[in-house]
């Protein structure tokens, strides 16, 4: 069995909290504890990535000093660390034992946030210590005190053996119900760096500038890329057009990579090829790019493309051996 102690005072020599730790890790290691202490106040830079710690732990204590109102700020942290990035999964298997200490007044009230937070979070609290100290002296000569303390740790001990069965709250029902956590794909030092560039307001609008100039950027390559292959096919089709005296033929391809359809009329031996919307067409064609390309270098042609399912049509099928009549992609001109 192991137990992990989560100290959240500041480390003074005079703090009773520290007494009562004392005892409870001698308690513990005479049971075949293993205990494993974990000083916030030292390990304040690095308190995002304490609630891993706890996977390895069967049971924990959070322990914190009331020096002049609530539990302080390093046990609050480590416990928005554990909201924000520990596995509540693990959590809600843990048994936790609050123990709190005050030199002035709060100590009852610092021990149920430490319970209500532990049971939010999904846990299992137990009854725990707390208790004012006036004269740290007194306080640990007195032995009818001591035997509190051990008491208490040896029921702890018991919780955790046995597996005690803990009674349902309404605060983790609530929990289930409303207060789910987004999921946070960052690490926790991923995230405090993030906050600190998202709340550094030169750096956000620099972003803001570079988004924009990027999308100027690829919208610009995006049109005139596709201005280009317009280009190419309009004249490929004008330079191999072979006008025939009484054809006629309204034709609308849609090839993949264009947004606009290439529409043909062909009149009387009179071409008009450009892109845009043409609603009233003999033929619709639906072809791709790469398709398109080896017609018009002269590989394949439109009936053969069409007969390989190469490429899809709708309309006059007559009008499609039109294409290859007027438009003779084999011979260079």
């Amino acid at each position: 069995m192991k137990v992990n102690i989560y100290y959240g005072g500041r480390g003074l020599i005079d703090d009773p909290t520290l007494y009562v730790l004392g005892v409870m890790q001698q308690v513990l290691e005479e049971l075949n504890v293993r205990v494993e202490v974990f000083n916030l106040h030292e390990l304040r830079n690095g308190i995002t990535a304490l609630p891993r710690t706890l996977k390895s732990a069967d049971g924990i204590v959070l322990a914190t000093t009331v020096e002049w109102h609530g539990i302080g700020g390093y046990m609050q942290s480590f416990l928005d660390a554990c909201w924000l990035y520990g596995d509540k999964e693990k959590m809600s298997s843990l048994y936790m034992c609050p123990v709190v200490m005050s030199t002035t007044y709060g100590e009852r009230e610092g021990k149920l946030d430490l319970a209500v937070s532990w049971e939010i979070l999904g846990g299992r609290p137990c009854s725990g210590i707390c208790g004012y100290v006036k004269e740290m002296s007194q306080f640990e000569a007195n032995k009818e005190y001591r035997y509190i303390i051990e008491k208490k740790t040896e029921n702890f001990y018991r919780s955790i053996q046995q597996k005690m069965t803990i009674f349902p709250t309404s605060n983790q029902e609530v929990n289930n119900i409303i207060a789910v956590p987004k999921n946070i794909d960052l690490t926790p030092q991923e995230t405090e760096q993030l906050s600190k560039y998202a709340s550094d307001e030169s750096y956000v609008q620099k972003q803001k500038e570079d988004i924009q100039e990027l999308a100027s950027y690829f919208k610009e390559m995006l049109g005139n890329e596709n201005s280009v292959g317009s280009n190419e096919y309009i004249e490929a089709f004008k330079s191999h057009f072979k006008p025939q005296t009484g054809s006629r033929g309204a034709y609308k391809f849609t090839i993949e990579g264009k947004k606009k359809a290439l529409i043909i009329q062909i009149n009387n031996g009179e071409l008009q090829i450009d892109y845009g919307k043409e609603e009233n067409t003999d033929v619709e064609i639906q072809i791709s790019s790469g398709v398109m390309n080896e017609i018009i270098s002269g590989r394949m042609t439109f009936q053969r493309a069409f007969m390989a399912g190469n490429m899809k049509m709708k309309g006059d099928f007559k009008l499609l051996r039109l294409l290859d009549q007027v438009f003779n992609f084999g011979e260079e001109n």
